[in-house]
Order: structure tokens, then sequence, then C-alpha cells
């Protein structure tokens, strides 16, 4: 079977799986987790190894193609595995999904878009070349920004894939365990933003915002110095 074949069969496979998914979100809303909040935890209490892995693929799968519902998959997991277990388990497939999406925007489209746009694009490169995890670092710690236009976004840039992925990983940490933890308490929640206060996300901006704006006073204080 030559290349045509496989790529054609694997965006038949990844067109069925968009649509999974497409479909499964339709569910994934606050409400309907707390309709099937007893049945999923006595499912899960009776198959515990299979909950786990099937938790972990459909949050990977979610994450990877943004499906609306990321932050309800989030609460699922800490009302499921607990407030260090959802976490963990949220934070590795949420990291995995989205390096997916970095990955195949980077594959398909970073040399067309970096020949395209050469010359506009030419100083953000420099500035990622630099700093690209402190930019990255601060995106991910603001949970506003739209999840797909980050990941494929950052794959059309350069940025080591393992960069990416470990800040990632620790940019998304906090406002992941701070939704497992409201996850414990599911049954009292009366909308997703008793989690998502203004102060939190205050807090999450500056401290996203704070080692970029440190790593800008270091380089202007080292510039000022005479030489």
């Amino acid at each position: 079977m030559n290349r045509y074949y496989w790529g054609l069969l694997a965006a038949l496979v990844l067109l069925l799986i968009a649509w999974l998914v497409a479909s499964t979100g339709n569910w994934l809303d606050l409400a309907s987790l707390q309709a099937a909040g007893g049945w999923i935890e006595s499912w899960r209490a009776g198959h515990p190894a299979i909950a786990v892995v099937l938790f972990f693929l459909l949050y990977m799968v979610v994450a990877a193609f943004s499906v609306p519902g990321i932050v309800v998959m989030t609460l699922a997991g800490g009302a499921l595995f607990g407030v260090f277990w959802g976490t963990v388990l949220s934070s590795l497939a949420s990291t995995l999904g989205a390096t997916i999406t970095f990955a195949v925007a980077r594959v398909l489209a970073r040399d067309a878009v970096q020949r395209r746009y050469a010359q506009r694009l030419e100083r953000i490169n420099e500035g990622f070349l630099r700093e690209g995890a402190f930019y990255l670092f601060a995106l991910r710690m603001i949970p506003v920004f739209p999840f797909l236009l980050v990941n494929a976004g950052m794959g059309l840039l350069p940025i080591r894939a393992w960069t990416y992925f470990w800040v990632s990983l620790v940019g998304m940490l906090p406002a992941t365990a701070v939704f497992a933890n409201a996850g414990t308490q599911l049954g009292r929640l009366e909308g997703l933003e008793d989690v998502l206060s203004p102060i939190l996300i205050l807090s999450l901006v500056a401290t996203g915002v704070f080692p970029l704006l440190a790593r800008w006073l270091v380089g202007a204080v080292r510039r000022r110095r005479p030489r």
C-alpha cells in the first residue's frame, strides 16, 4: 500500500475520531456530569483500572480535538479519582492531547506558513528562539486563550517539541489542580463561574506574566550596565 492510500486511511480515521468526539462533546457539560455522577462513580468503583484508562484516553482525545468540555472533564477527574490522581491524569492527558495537535500542525503546515510569511514571522521566530518557553508558560497560565489556537499556533513556531510538552504540563498544572479540587465538590457547583472566579484568573495571569516581566527587567538592567 503506497503513501497515498496510507494518507487517505489516516484522514478517514481522523475524521471518524473527530465525529465521535464532537458527538461526545454534546454531553460534556456540568449538568450532564452532575446527573450521571452517581452512575459513573458506581461503575468506576467496580472497574477501577478500566475507568482510569477510559478517562485518560477520552480526555486526551477531547484535548487533541479541543472539544468544548475539557473543563468538565477535569471536574470529572477530581470527582472520580480525587484531587491528586485527578490532577495527575488530567494534566498528562491534556498535555499529550495538546502535543498531538502541536505535532499535526507542525507536520502539515509549519513549513508552508514559514515560507509564506517569512518576513512577518522573522522577529517572532527570533523571540521564540530566545524566550519561547516563557511565552508559552504565560499563555498556559492564562486559561482564557483558546486551547486549539495555542496548540496549533505553537506548532508553527520554532519551539522544540520536548520544551512545548514540559512547559505546557507545568503551565496548565495550577488551573488543572483548581478544577480537579472543585470536582470533589461537584454536587455543590451551580456553574463553572463558581470555579473560575475573577480573582483566580488574575492570580493565574500574574503568575504567568511574572517570568516574562522578570526576564525583561534583568535584560534591561544588563543593557544599562557600562561595558
